[in-house]
């Protein structure tokens, strides 16, 4: 298993709670790697969407983005760099995990969204409520999820960490400094 190092390009796959793969990244650049997170950084990526069936489509992001992945944490953050501002999707999501050059982790289906006035809102409720019937989450699961989701809205509230506009512009500039190999 070869260590992860800062410019490593890496793929994401994201699963559903039953193992289907959800979603396929081509490529994220590794812009930080900690004990408890690791910072990515794309733009233009292929990004791949398969629907219950196994069917895909796919699209590619039109807007620089830095994704934020947790070890200990049950949720992501990607800030969406856009031209009116900027905007975070936030998965609640299982922590992940880095297997052959792949960011692996899991959807629970509640994301939040922030916007850049600083409004957010809570989506996908009755996408959570579907999945936990049909594949059977937990209580125990149901319970880190809601606790999750909370404490993502409080990081929101307080702008911790991904949320803070600075962290934002260091991520994107050493992000634009390796991809123009400075």
């Amino acid at each position: 298993m070869r260590k992860i190092k800062i410019g490593d390009k890496l793929q994401i796959h994201c699963y559903k709670h039953d193992g289907s793969l959800r979603r396929t990244c081509d490529e994220a650049t590794v812009l930080d790697i900690k004990d408890d997170m690791i910072v990515c950084g794309n733009y233009k990526t292929k990004i791949y969407e398969f629907d219950d069936k196994g069917k895909s489509h796919h699209y590619y992001t039109k807007e620089p983005a830095i994704l934020f992945f947790y070890k200990n944490d049950w949720y992501n953050i990607i800030s969406q760099i856009k031209s009116t501002g900027l905007f975070y999707y936030c998965n609640i999501a299982s922590p992940y995990i880095i297997d052959d050059g792949v960011i692996k982790y899991i959807d629970y289906d509640l994301d939040l969204r922030v916007f850049p006035d600083g409004a957010f809102k809570v989506l996908d409720r009755n996408e959570y409520r579907y999945h936990k019937n049909t594949m059977n989450y937990s209580k125990e699961l149901e319970t880190i999820i809601q606790h999750e989701l909370n404490k993502l809205i409080g990081l929101k509230k307080s702008e911790q960490i991904a949320f803070q506009k600075s962290i934002i512009e260091h991520y994107e500039k050493l992000y634009d400094q390796i991809r123009n190999g400075q």
